[in-house]
């Protein structure tokens, strides 16, 4: 486990500036399901663009760019393993269940706080994932700045 503190970044819809670090609204992601809280972030501004590429449309309302502070999270490192960054919701629909939530469930069960994993399509870049947020773990740290995807 790593102890992880730092700068990360999020992009979120302009409605959700209230609360730039409440949980994923989906009932599962890629490191969350039946119920789990989970936060996802980049290590950089261009991962966070690179990890919400697969969720952007072209008439999506606005969105916004989020730097939050991360201190002292106890983090598992996946980083460099390919079968923490593969697509997960085909192989959800069609078994169930996601061979990614393992992962996230080990880690909960060891006490961590989150992932630190490689992005699937850009592995140089990292991303976390926060399973507790308390303030003493993360906080927004500038105001959000207007955002708009560079590939529509």
């Amino acid at each position: 486990m790593l102890n992880f503190s730092g700068p990360v970044w999020r992009i979120l819809y302009q409605s959700q500036i209230a609360a730039p670090l409440a949980a994923a609204q989906a009932p599962e992601g890629r490191f969350h399901h039946s119920g789990q809280a989970a936060l996802y972030c980049s290590l950089s501004a261009e991962g966070a663009g690179v990890a919400i590429r697969r969720y952007v449309c072209a008439n999506d309302p606005p969105r916004v760019l989020q730097r939050a502070q991360v201190s002292n999270a106890r983090l598992v490192d996946l980083r460099g393993q390919p079968g923490a960054s593969i697509v997960w919701q085909d192989i959800r629909e069609q078994q169930g269940t996601s061979p990614k939530w393992s992962y996230s469930d080990s880690a909960r069960d060891i006490g961590a706080d989150g992932l630190m994993y490689s992005s699937r399509t850009r592995p140089e870049l990292s991303h976390i994932v926060l399973f507790e947020f308390t303030s003493a773990l993360i906080r927004a740290d500038t105001l959000a700045i207007p955002w708009s995807p560079p590939y529509l």
